[in-house]
């Protein structure tokens, strides 16, 4: 989730608790060693015992192509003590793509095979190694063998996104694939894909047959969703809870436009904060209006003026709380 899931809106989503943990964007490396700084500035929460404010762990991802460079920034990363490391193999972004990173490895699994290996051993076995990747790029041909490799090389627990590179994000998702690879495999297999509310969440553990799901696009869109997820909530909220939960989201926007204008240049932060709204209007009207009421502005002061005519209070008098983090073992993960 390139471009959206940030430090800024993973502070914003876990406020509230309902997640194991959160992934960063992904990391590129490509024939250098990162420095630290770059690491800190993609997850700031590294400065912060690696988690957000209200708690939640954060791992790292990292994607790539060459085991050995890969394997050096893993190390360095390792020495920040990030919550976790994650290998990204699910992207099916064209310009990723196109310099061997991402999903475009998935025809390749002795090469994931190795990058797992070397990247397990150049980090210590205390932190964390997960992996995601989809099907396959154009079909599911190798997608358990591709597992396998990944599994076999190191990586602890496998996150998959049920559908192919050429799939990109269109419905559905292949739920039935992400239990043919958990049969296939000796560690834990995440599903993810196509879960936009409770429901979803419960068909896709009915259909993968495994216990945990990563959140994506839909924790964006439904701030609320891995709460009542949590709390054994599955059936769609009405009309009423939703303007509830709207009143409760209008702070937490606050802090998020005013984290935004603290991190980007000006001219930036409409974007951004058009790019959150678009999502939360598949399933809040108010930010429906809102987006349709900002999306022609330019300025910054005209979209604040919106937001402020919208009821979206001050920052400095948003009073959002910080949850403690959560403990144990809990059947939900966030993407990113």
């Amino acid at each position: 989730m390139e471009g959206l899931l940030d430090d800024v809106l993973r502070a914003a989503l876990t406020v509230s608790g309902g997640y194991d943990y959160a992934v960063t964007e992904f990391a590129r490396v490509s024939g250098t060693l990162l420095p630290e700084r770059f690491f800190r500035r993609i997850s700031p929460e590294l400065n912060h015992g690696s988690r957000t404010q209200g708690g939640t762990p954060v791992r790292v991802q990292l994607l790539g192509s060459d085991p050995v460079c890969m394997g050096e920034n893993a190390a360095r990363l390792a020495a920040l003590s990030p919550a976790g490391i994650d290998l990204n193999f699910g992207c099916p972004a064209p310009t990723v793509n196109r310099h061997r990173g991402g999903a475009a490895l998935l025809d390749e699994p002795e090469l994931l095979h190795r990058i797992a290996q070397v990247v397990r051993r150049a980090v210590p076995a205390q932190i964390a190694l997960t992996a995601k990747m989809r099907l396959g790029i154009n079909d599911t041909g190798r997608s358990i063998e591709c597992a396998q490799a990944l599994s076999e090389g190191g990586a602890g627990t496998l996150v998959v996104h049920a559908r192919t590179r050429t799939d990109g994000y269109r419905p559905p998702a292949h739920w039935e694939w992400v239990a043919r690879i958990d049969g296939a495999v000796a560690v834990p297999v995440v599903a993810n894909g196509e879960v936009w509310s409770a429901a979803d969440w419960q068909r896709c553990r009915a259909v993968s047959g495994v216990e945990d799901v990563m959140l994506g696009r839909g924790a964006v869109a439904d701030p609320f969703l891995a709460g009542r997820i949590r709390s054994g909530r599955h059936d769609a909220p009405d009309a009423a809870e939703r303007t509830q939960e709207w009143a409760k989201l209008l702070p937490v926007i606050a802090l998020f436009c005013d984290r935004v204008k603290r991190k980007v240049e000006p001219r930036h932060v409409p974007g951004r904060i058009k790019q959150w709204l678009h999502l939360l209007a598949r399933n809040y009207p108010q930010a429906q209006q809102l987006f349709a009421d900002i999306r022609s502005l330019r300025t910054l002061a005209d979209v604040e003026r919106a937001l402020v005519l919208h009821g979206v209070p001050a920052a400095q008098a948003a009073d959002v709380p910080c949850d403690t983090a959560a403990q144990g073992r809990l059947p939900l993960r966030e993407a990113a």
